[in-house]
């Protein structure tokens, strides 16, 4: 990151540079050996391309003389006279900077170090606040040599940096649904879960809709020289299938379980009752979330300086072109597990805080004298003992998913060749594999977190005592705890669903010149991690409960000499779910011992 910082130059990409080493809108250092570099561009935020419409390219870089420019020319200037007009009136230069305004008439240099007339008419652009030509037969080769030129990782840098405002106000707007759900689950009831259900219908079925649309209005009018069309129109066909195939089984999964929905408010309420003593638990994403804020922001910034990253070199004529550091660039997919990593590392540290004051609360015998301050007794028990537990926790999750990705990106690859069906048959069974062992990995996380908030073993030892305890209490669990996850999961759904549709509708006015399917997927991204660091309360919670109740299960027996825990409206709650007469297993001992014999028992505060 500091490398990358010190090497990069993220201004270049923001606000755009001349051919002298100029930064536009700002003030600038000197470039050694171009006479024309340094100068004070502060009022000069706009790169105008001298001969935007007789672009070349020559090599692997565009034959080009780019300025920074106060304004572009928006009417067509037919002469030199026209020109001068235009710089005395607007105070806007559009020849060399060493030609002074006087002499563009009279200088017999004017016609190499003046834009090549007519100068069309133009209109400044969020993209590198570069002046795109507005005369149709130069707006498209301008578009197809300009764009097309820029590589990938650059378009989609400028695609992020283009709708910058976008993203950020698609993030706002995450958050406030995301809390909306999660007041919605803390005051749940039978008609707000009816209400609820059909919102995710609506938002599923119309984002569906919407995106097929798109699609199909990309092949009715697509521009075949633009690779930023052709690649919009990729991505949104893939969105398209996903979107469409999700719906499907969800819509399949609600039918199947609208039956329960009665049971499914009886399990909220006794989540929020749990909540209700520690209260301020819905209010520990909101810290979660300004650290996560804060590591995408750092993240991007970073990314942007990777992008950038790059030696000025002196070429003919005194003009600079930037060298990219070819090692420095690659580090991104480094830089990429970092995103994945960390993010994780933050949301298990929640997971962690919340699993120990519910292990804090739930193991407490005096109801009527409640734990001092659970939360902050679960936050310096997490720092100052348990932080090797959730980094080795949340690096299982990348470690399954960046090679999930590779597959995946392998299997796209395939899709255009004719032969491999094999291969692309071997690796969509790879990718189902990989997604099957993530959802596994983090639940067993979840779980490995309360156990470890119980009995303050390592990792490895806290996921296999969970394993094992909720292995054998399965049956009492198994279907309450997987509808309360689907219901959770709903509310996760439903905060992407109106979030990717906001941001569908937002980029799609501005499609021509960015890459906005890369913006969009990670908006929808970071909107899946702030509804999941936000109603993962409720998950956290549900999993803390019941592996407190199957370690109640075993170390008591609910005689007067070793009752139970757990209240009574909890363990009827079990009973009359499962239609157990019974719950309780006959068991030979009174406590679960591992392999090495430590032993999975109840800490009483």
């Amino acid at each position: 990151m500091g490398y990358s910082v010190v090497a990069g130059a993220a201004g270049r990409l923001i606000f755009g540079y001349d051919s002298f080493g100029n930064v536009c809108g700002k003030k600038n250092s000197p470039v050694e050996g171009a006479p024309l570099s340094g100068q004070d561009m502060t009022l000069k935020k706009h790169v105008f391309f001298m001969n935007s419409c007789n672009l070349e390219v020559k090599g692997v870089r565009l034959d080009r003389t780019a300025l920074c420019v106060s304004s572009c020319p928006e009417e067509q200037l037919d002469s030199l006279e026209e020109v001068q007009l235009f710089a005395n009136t607007s105070g806007s230069f559009l020849c060399v900077y060493s030609l002074n305004s006087f002499n563009y008439t009279h200088s017999p240099k004017a016609d190499s170090l003046c834009p090549r007339l007519p100068v069309p008419p133009s209109k400044s652009f969020p993209l590198f606040n570069r002046c795109i030509p507005q005369t149709p037969e130069c707006y498209s080769l301008f578009a197809s040599v300009l764009i097309n030129d820029v590589d990938t990782l650059h378009r989609i840098l400028s695609g992020i940096m283009s709708g910058r405002d976008t993203v950020l106000g698609l993030c706002v707007l995450a958050l406030a649904l995301s809390l909306a759900v999660m007041f919605t689950f803390r005051f749940i009831t039978t008609l707000l879960v009816h209400i609820f259900i059909s919102l995710i219908i609506l938002g599923l079925s119309f984002v569906c809709g919407v995106l097929w649309w798109l699609y199909y209005d990309y092949t009715n009018d697509l521009s075949i020289e633009l690779d930023t069309e052709r690649e919009n129109m990729k991505c949104v066909l893939g969105f398209a299938i996903v979107s469409t195939v999700i719906t499907a089984v969800l819509l399949v999964l609600i039918f199947v379980l609208r039956k329960r929905i009665k049971l499914t408010v009886e399990l909220f309420q006794i989540t929020n009752k749990a909540i209700s003593s520690a209260p301020f638990l819905l209010f520990q994403p909101l810290w979660t979330f300004t650290i996560l804020i804060f590591f995408w922001v750092l993240w991007v910034a970073v990314l942007l300086s990777l992008g950038t990253a790059g030696t000025a070199q002196v070429m003919e004529g005194g003009q600079v072109e930037y060298k990219p550091l070819s090692g420095i660039r690659y580090m991104w997919w480094y830089h990429l597990i970092g995103l994945f990593w960390t993010s994780e590392f933050i949301l298990a540290c929640q997971q962690m805080t919340i699993a120990g004051a519910v292990v804090t609360c739930y193991f407490n015998r005096s109801q009527n004298d409640p734990p001092d301050r659970p939360i902050l007794s679960s936050l310096s028990i997490l720092f100052f003992y348990h932080q090797g537990t959730v980094v080795k926790g949340s690096f299982l999750i990348p470690v399954v998913q960046i090679p999930r990705i590779i597959v995946m990106y392998m299997h796209n690859a395939l899709k255009e060749q004719q032969h491999g069906a094999l291969l692309r048959y071997l690796f969509r069974c790879c990718c189902g594999c990989f997604w099957c062992l993530d959802k596994y990995l983090l639940h067993l996380n979840q779980n490995a977190y309360t156990a470890t908030a119980i009995n303050g073993t390592d990792f490895c030892t806290s996921a296999k005592d969970a394993v094992k305890i909720l292995s054998k209490n399965s049956s009492h669990l198994k279907s309450i705890n997987c509808f309360g996850d689907f219901i959770i999961f709903l509310g996760k759904v439903l905060v992407v669903c109106f979030t990717v549709f906001g941001g569908l509708m937002a980029f799609n006015y501005n499609r021509a010149f960015q890459v906005w399917a890369v913006p969009l997927l990670l908006v929808a991204f970071f909107a899946y991690l702030v509804a999941h660091s936000f109603l993962s309360v409720f998950e956290t919670v549900l999993h803390a409960l019941f592996l407190c109740f199957t370690v109640d299960l075993e170390t008591n027996d609910g005689s007067s000499e070793k009752p139970y825990f757990m209240d009574q409206e909890f363990l009827s709650f079990v009973k009359r779910s499962n239609k157990l007469n019974n719950v309780r297993a006959p068991q030979g001992k009174d406590s679960l011992r591992n392999e090495e014999g430590t032993e999975l028992q109840a800490v009483v505060q």
